[in-house]
Parts: C-alpha cells; sequence; structure tokens
C-alpha cells in the first residue's frame, strides 16, 4: 500500500538562518541528508507550534540557537520525496532565526554540513523560487 500524508502532515516549518556582519546579511545553509542539497532547516509543524518546532530543526540540523521570529515572513512549497519512491508537495512556513550560538557539536553534525552564505548567493544556492525570492525581499530591506 502507498505512502499517504494526510494534508495536515503536509505543512512544515523552517528556520531562515540569519546574522548581519558589517552590514551584509548572511544566511546559513544546510546540505540535506538525501540529495545533499542546500536548504534551510525545516520540519514537521509540531503540538509545540511552528516558531518553536522551527527554532528546534534549527538545532538538529544546524547546531544553531538564536531567536525565532513569532511571525513567518513567507513560504514556499516543494516536493518531498517518501520512501516508496512517491512524492508529495509540502508547504513550509519560514521563520526568521537570529543566530546568537554556533555549536560545535549538533545532532546532525555528521550528516550535514552547513555554510554561512551572502543571502543573495543562498538565494541562488537553493533550488525553491519562492524561497530564493524570500531571502532577496529581506536582502533589499533596511537593517533593523
Amino acid at each position: 500500500m502507498p505512502h499517504r500524508l494526510s494534508r495536515s502532515r503536509r505543512r512544515q516549518c523552517a528556520a531562515l538562518p540569519l546574522v548581519r556582519e558589517d552590514g551584509e546579511l548572511r544566511v546559513l545553509l544546510v546540505t540535506s541528508r538525501e540529495t545533499r542539497r542546500w536548504v534551510i532547516p525545516k520540519g514537521w509543524v509540531s503540538k509545540r507550534g511552528a516558531a518553536s518546532q522551527a527554532a528546534q530543526e534549527a538545532f538538529e540540523e544546524a547546531g544553531i540557537r538564536g531567536r525565532i521570529a513569532a511571525k513567518a515572513i513567507g513560504q514556499y512549497a516543494y516536493s518531498k520525496r517518501l520512501p516508496d519512491g512517491g512524492s508529495v508537495t509540502c508547504v513550509v512556513e519560514v521563520f526568521p532565526l537570529e543566530v546568537e550560538t554556533l555549536l560545535e557539536d549538533w545532532p546532525e553534525k555528521d550528516e550535514r554540513e552547513r555554510r554561512w552564505f551572502p543571502i543573495a548567493e543562498a538565494a541562488a544556492a537553493v533550488k525553491e523560487g519562492a524561497l530564493s525570492r524570500l531571502m532577496l525581499e529581506l536582502e533589499a530591506q533596511p537593517a533593523g
């Protein structure tokens, strides 16, 4: 029997890890475990709430702690591969996370690579167009 995700299970949350250095906005990306492409930390929305879960995913996948925004800045959709080889479209709410601590050790350290990118380069590195646009819109905003 094919694996199916309910509509509610198709909702994910993600942290967009940010830091401003010398006036330049930078984004921390991680590689996905299977395809090794550049992504932002994300996971399924839990009972703890989307923003809180996004911060937890950032810790597990990227080894970072910081201040997560209470409100999403937007969303994007992507096609998630399923164990049976099929796929499902997931909608991901994106929450900015101001990185305060970069840990040397974290749960998925041996499974992922992490790297800081200038925001325009990060936008070019991810494959989801709507996520790229969210990043570029952030870059266009004045420093706050």
